[in-house]
């Protein structure tokens, strides 16, 4: 296993190589800790199954409607209204992407920095961090996040995220990625899998409404095909893992998901493209700050762990 950087397509970039089986994971830190590739051989070529920015460019017209493959942290998915309430007191978060439209956190953009890396035969690993110091009056609170990549044999990538509360009180976190998947099939004939237990009821505005309901459509696979998705399911960790898969019959494409127990709601999400699909693994539920489905008290100077590994055969 090598570790290597490289600038490309105006991207700082560092790649976690197995030489062996030529499986490259690539990730840009400076631009919130982005998943920008994950390149596996099949038939003699490389092929990366991330959907992600071709240029610095495109991701500065387009991060703010995909959010492609970045950290969402410290809350992912929406906050409705950009408000909630925390041990007696109002915020109100002031980063949104229009007034009142808080999505997807407050580091998706942030300028991670590499703290640790190191390679050996059996594995490649790379830790960002960023440290979070009460930037924003709708979350006045600091906490450092540490992103850990590693590559194992296998086309195996471990993704862990761990969170230190930083300051004097206890903070609410939500924990979340948003990697887009892509075969080069068409997501019509993918076929997704998961077991989950329950999906969570959204209103019109994809806002929880705070109930779950039964829900068990795709725990025996199912095609996409004129499947629309953007939606929230409570996995069921009493099945044997790997809790989600993604299946390209076309190309004999799998990846499949290994979440921890830290992880227990997958957000599925297809954009109108159907180019690709998002599948993210998430410690809450969207809106958590507000419904505390899923949500995460840190008491000062605690840290939490969440993880999930990502395993390709192709």
């Amino acid at each position: 296993m090598t570790i290597n950087t490289f600038q490309e397509a105006g991207f700082d970039t560092i790649a976690l190589t197995d030489e062996q089986s030529g499986t490259q994971v690539e990730i840009v830190p400076a631009h919130g800790a982005l998943l920008h590739a994950f390149k596996v051989q099949r038939q003699g070529q490389l092929i990366n199954l991330i959907d992600s920015y071709s240029s610095l460019e495109d991701l500065r017209e387009n991060l703010h409607i995909s959010f492609k493959s970045v950290k969402l942290s410290p809350f992912a998915c929406r906050i409705k209204d950009a408000a909630y309430e925390w041990e007696g007191n109002a915020y109100s978060i002031e980063k949104t992407i229009a007034p009142g439209n808080a999505i997807h956190g407050l580091l998706y953009d942030a300028k991670f920095v590499v703290t640790e890396q190191r390679a050996s035969n059996g594995e490649a690993t790379v830790t960002l961090s960023y440290s979070f110091k009460a930037e924003d009056t709708g979350y006045p609170f600091s906490y450092d996040c540490h992103a850990t990549y590693t590559l194992r044999p296998g086309n195996e990538l471990q993704v862990t995220t761990k969170v230190v509360n930083r300051s004097n009180t206890a903070i609410p976190v939500m924990d979340g990625w948003h990697p887009y998947f892509t075969t080069g099939t068409p997501v019509d004939e993918l076929v997704l899998t998961f077991t989950a237990k329950e999906m969570v009821e959204f209103d019109a505005k994809l806002i929880p409404t705070g109930k779950t309901l039964p829900y068990t459509e795709f725990n025996a696979g199912k095609k996409l095909a004129g499947v629309e998705l953007d939606n929230s399911f409570i996995l069921d960790f009493t099945h044997p893992q790997p809790l989600a898969s993604l299946f390209d019959p076309v190309k004999n494409i799998r990846v499949e998901f290994f979440p921890g127990k830290h992880y227990p709601v997958l957000q599925v999400y297809i954009p109108p493209h159907r180019n690709s699909v998002a599948v993210e693994n998430l410690s809450g539920a969207p809106n958590a700050f507000n419904n505390g489905i899923g949500l995460v008290t840190l008491a000062a100077g605690e840290n939490r762990v969440f993880d999930t590994t990502i395993k390709i055969t192709a």
